[in-house]
């Protein structure tokens, strides 16, 4: 009831070819489902790559938990089966380009996305994560009303190791929570890596603050897009969606950017570097 679709062809016949493979993952609030992700999704197949988006289990819109959101450590093994299943089916296997295999993940997919990539949460910074609201205050209420303690989560699980060699390269836009990684594990990520934050650097949170991650990551690639704010990786808002919003008890600002610029202009500002990084990591259609 909030956000414009995305105009597609259903059916539509896959060119002759091989193509490069994007893996998307989405976020985990309200619009936390590969649906909403059509806005970035379209535009990156009409340049010529394949893109497959599942829904993780359990943190998606309405339908989630707080403890299964929290278990971070499944997203990036989503994107693992969902790209086995890809190299499957029939369908799509011979299009594939297996050595231009990518991730785009935003939010907590972007979390998911440096994952992959070879970051490894800390067990003890996530175990801690929700002892105060200093670092996320609405996800934290959310995960103590829900009765979710994080520090009886099992903390092996939490810090192993989601490294899928498949993936060459990895673009994450306001990763959440950027502060609960490992520091250590950013020097074994070996593909490269471009991040975007959302907002004036002033203002933009701790828990999804991630130029320092870019600065540990070797070689890796950081901008920030001040017109923007998080709210900025929704699709366009339909009219008097913000008003619906607060009727539904919903307080977070699901329409509101940064200043300055259109959702149209950030996503197409968000589309064109994405698309860009892509294209110098792995490459674009044949």
């Amino acid at each position: 009831m909030f956000f414009k679709g995305t105009p597609v062809e259903e059916g539509a016949p896959i060119r002759n070819g091989e193509f490069p493979l994007v893996l998307l993952s989405h976020g985990a609030g309200l619009a936390g489902h590969a649906g909403a992700m059509g806005w970035i999704a379209a535009p990156l197949a009409k340049e010529g790559f394949i893109v497959a988006a599942p829904t993780h289990p359990g943190n998606t819109g309405r339908d989630r938990s707080a403890e299964e959101t929290m278990k971070l450590w499944l997203r990036p093994s989503d994107l693992s089966k969902t790209l086995d299943m890809i190299e499957e089916d029939q369908a799509f296997n011979s299009h594939v380009a297996r050595d231009r295999i990518g991730v785009l993940g935003l939010s907590m997919g972007g979390n998911s996305a440096l994952s992959i990539a070879g970051a490894r949460l800390d067990p003890e910074l996530f175990a801690t994560y929700c002892d105060t609201d200093d670092l996320n205050a609405s996800l934290c209420e959310w995960v103590r009303l829900s009765g979710v303690d994080l520090h009886a989560m099992d903390k092996g699980a939490a810090g192993r190791d989601n490294t899928d060699p498949r993936v060459r390269f990895a673009v994450a836009i306001d990763p959440a929570p950027a502060d609960i990684f490992a520091p250590a594990s950013f020097a074994d990520v070996s593909v490269p890596v471009f991040i975007v934050n959302l907002g004036k650097a002033s203002e933009i949170p701790e828990t999804i603050q991630a130029s320092g991650i870019a600065g540990a990551i070797p070689g890796a690639t950081y901008q920030i897009i001040e017109a923007a704010s998080h709210a900025s990786m929704f699709p366009e808002c339909k009219p008097h969606a913000a008003e619906i919003a607060i009727e539904e008890g919903i307080e977070d600002p699901i329409c509101t950017d940064g200043s300055g610029s259109s959702r149209d202009a950030i996503h197409a500002e968000i589309i064109g570097l994405t698309i860009s990084a892509f294209r110098n990591a792995i490459g674009s259609a044949d």
